[in-house]
């Protein structure tokens, strides 16, 4: 190695004080990339509020794809630094971030302010679409992405379609519920987006691991097996929360003091989610519940004292903002990790349209059969399909895929469908949802 080069990456050779700047991204542990992710929020979301003035998940993922893109550019001359890059992201491992760090926090600011007096309202509604469209869907998306993916000539096994399916037929409620604050739908409306939203994720992870284990060959097709597992997971996940609810209103109840007051509610989130998941719960559901009691029992029963709910709300308000923010420039970093070839985008392409086809059944026929006993809001199936995001819940689920053709395939699809699902239609929703419900 001469003095001028320090080594090389992928044949290329590397200027030393490159090699040196690879070394020390490489060398950065997990506070160092958090820190980054943070900075690189932060700025996205001055640039998108100061210029751009997109709802926020929206500005920051474009922004973070076109800086995806530009270190795409940048590294055909300097590959150490898309390496450095890929690196820290591969590191970072989304999919336990997501699914093990943010989503209880995510989940639980989200459920904090949603009212059980409204959600009960639509307690049909929200049931049967956080279930059986969940199931209905799954099974829809997953024929139909095999038939194009085997028309192209990818030859991609049905089960994995069908896990395919089970990832991304939850709408994520971190995306659905950021679109939201600026649809100004009508509140019936909303509370079935919202509510659907929140509860369907324990639904669709709890159908994802049984069609993972399935496609691996780890578990076996058994009826009794499948019924205790979602027993387990649903009403076991709905169980924990009422308890984890109860136990945090009791709590909070006989504290008066903010900083105890939000240590309570801060450990429900992080140590509830742990906790159900171990027990072999449902965490998102769990979480979910949980934050349901809490809010609702501590602003209508007078269990905080107004300005100590003044300030819990405010804070979980910014957490929502600030994780979401990172949750999104995370979502356009993983650009970088996706190799594609022309056939990917072909997929995609033929893909997106089967998976709104199979949401527009997956929400019209329960709806339909409901409306003889239920009033709905007009032209509510249109609305529901096209105001059906997905986001950071799917990406993270399509990662955590072992290795194979069929992840390569299923990362790209997923990636497609949350892309056109947060740009286009998180960028049209809010007009949609006020033209259909005129």
């Amino acid at each position: 190695m001469t003095a001028e080069t320090g080594g090389s990456l992928g044949g290329h050779p590397l200027p030393l004080a490159s090699s040196q700047s690879h070394k020390a991204l490489c060398r950065m542990n997990l506070i160092h990339i958090l820190s980054l992710l943070v900075v690189l929020a932060a700025a996205f979301s001055y640039v998108n509020h100061r210029w751009l003035r997109w709802p926020s998940t929206i500005g920051l993922m474009v922004l973070s794809m076109t800086l995806s893109l530009g270190l795409l550019v940048v590294g055909t001359w300097l590959p150490e630094v898309e390496e450095s890059v890929r690196t820290m992201l591969h590191r970072l491992q989304f999919d336990k971030f997501m699914m093990e760090w943010i989503l209880s926090f995510l989940l639980f600011a989200g459920a904090l302010h949603v009212s059980i007096e409204d959600l009960l309202r639509q307690k049909w509604e929200v049931a049967v679409l956080a279930t059986i469209s969940v199931v209905l869907s799954t099974f829809l998306v997953g024929v139909l992405s095999w038939w194009v993916l085997n028309h192209l000539g990818f030859g991609t096994p049905l089960i994995w379609c069908l896990l395919f399916g089970a990832l991304i037929s939850p709408t994520d409620p971190i995306a659905v519920l950021g679109i939201l604050k600026t649809a100004k739908a009508p509140k019936s409306l909303e509370t079935i987006i919202a509510g659907e939203s929140l509860f369907n994720d324990g639904m669709g992870v709890t159908m994802f691991s049984l069609l993972l284990g399935l496609a691996t060959g780890r578990r076996a097709i058994d009826l009794e097996g499948v019924s205790v597992l979602f027993l387990e997971e649903v009403a076991g996940g709905v169980a924990f929360g009422l308890v984890l609810g109860w136990l945090g209103v009791r709590l909070v109840r006989t504290a008066d003091d903010f900083n105890v007051e939000l240590m309570i509610t801060v450990a429900m989130a992080m140590g509830g989610y742990t906790l159900a998941s171990a027990l072999g719960t449902s965490g998102p559901i769990a979480i979910v519940v949980a934050g349901l009691v809490l809010g609702n029992h501590g602003h209508h029963l007078q269990t905080m004292a107004p300005r100590n709910r003044l300030y819990l709300d405010h804070f979980w308000e910014f957490v929502d903002e600030a994780l979401n923010g990172i949750l999104f420039v995370l979502i356009g970093l993983e650009l970088l990790v996706l190799v594609s070839r022309g056939e990917h985008a072909l997929a995609v392409l033929g893909v997106i349209p089967m998976v709104l086809l199979s949401r527009l059944i997956s929400v019209g026929l329960p709806i339909g059969l409901m409306r003889r006993f239920r009033r709905f809001p007009k032209k509510v199936v249109q609305t529901l399909t096209w105001g059906g995001l997905r986001g950071g819940v799917s990406v993270a689920l399509a990662l955590s895929l072992p290795a194979g053709a069929e992840r390569e395939v299923i990362l790209h699809l997923t990636y497609g469908v949350v892309v056109f699902s947060i740009i286009v239609q998180g960028m049209t929703v809010g007009r949609f949802v006020r033209t259909e419900s005129a």
